[in-house]
């Protein structure tokens, strides 16, 4: 295999882990989350909170803050019925249904601080509870907003990148090929791409991770504005010269990709990453082109879902 190629760069000091039986799957998701899973601290450390409320995807987000409204409102409409329902003046209910349910809207009233003075608490522990209830619902309530305004304004990368990673004919060789595109119009400058190739060899008895540097044709751009494509052109330097279709899967390549770049909508620096595992290789194909002009040739089209379309495109020497 090329990677005794001496004249490979290795990538050293990447972070992750050099001995393989110490490591499971792939190192990172799709989506470029680590694909590590945390033990050993105790649950709520593990779980960081903010960082879970900030990250998780929008739906899950608003129902996460939906379960919590109705769970604490169904905590106190509980802790007003174990009082006493006769401690909650106006109340008109008759049967037990319509007391919690009267008991369940007044905690709400009280949570959100609305209190439309129909219901109103008469003794100490119930105006107490009822004042423990409106202390907590204006606490929540600059939480969320905090929330609200931390995931909207965290900068990150809107990045989408390719299904797939293809071996590619190019220039009389070979290249690996990979592309990207951002799917807003949060444009990025500065863009800087880095590539590690890591993979899986037994040496002196013991199989270890060993990770390359795959330069790129491009690696720096003033700016992204569509879509790029990246080559990792496959000569006698490169790690995956003389590589076959066998080699690539005996060794389970992986291929991290890290970007970076200046978002000029956030005025910040934002990252991303993602991965590509020798399942996610199409050997022999190239990618379609995903922009034409409009009719007028005045503007060019952007199609971003045809990033992971590709045609046929046979190599010169098969793999």
């Amino acid at each position: 295999m090329s990677f005794l190629n001496k004249r490979a760069k290795q990538a050293e000091e990447t972070g992750l882990v050099s001995n393989s039986t110490l490591s499971g799957g792939r190192f990172f998701n799709k989506s470029g989350v680590p694909n590590i899973e945390p033990k050993g601290l105790p649950f709520w450390r593990r779980l960081n909170l903010y960082h879970s409320l900030l990250s998780m995807p929008l739906w899950k987000f608003l129902g996460s803050i939906l379960l919590f409204f109705f769970t604490i409102n169904l905590f106190f409409a509980f802790v007003y019925l174990i009082i006493g329902i006769n401690h909650l003046n106006g109340m008109v209910a008759n049967t037990d249904g319509e007391k919690f349910g009267e008991a369940f809207f007044f905690s709400a009233q009280t949570f959100t601080t609305v209190g439309y003075g129909r219901i109103n608490p008469t003794g100490f522990i119930a105006s107490f509870v009822a004042s423990m209830e409106a202390l907590t619902g204006l606490m929540s309530f600059a939480l969320v907003t905090g929330l609200l305004y931390g995931r909207f304004a965290r900068p990150r990368a809107f990045i989408k990148y390719s299904k797939n990673a293809l071996f590619v004919p190019f220039q009389d060789g070979i290249a690996l090929m990979f592309r990207m595109v951002p799917y807003t119009k949060n444009y990025l400058m500065n863009v800087e791409v880095k590539v590690t190739m890591a993979l899986r060899i037994e040496e002196d008895g013991q199989h270890k991770n060993k990770f390359f540097d795959l330069p790129l044709q491009i690696s720096k751009a003033n700016t992204m504005t569509a879509n790029w494509t990246l080559v990792h052109m496959i000569t006698e330097d490169s790690p995956l010269y003389n590589f076959t279709k066998k080699d690539i899967e005996t060794a389970r390549v992986e291929i991290l990709v890290f970007v970076q770049g200046f978002d000029e909508s956030f005025s910040n620096t934002v990252i991303s990453r993602t991965s590509y595992t020798a399942d996610e290789f199409i050997y022999g194909a190239k990618f379609a082109p995903m922009f034409h002009p409009n009719e007028n040739n005045t503007s060019t089209i952007l199609h971003i879902d045809l990033l992971d379309s590709y045609i046929d495109a046979p190599l010169p020497n098969p793999m």
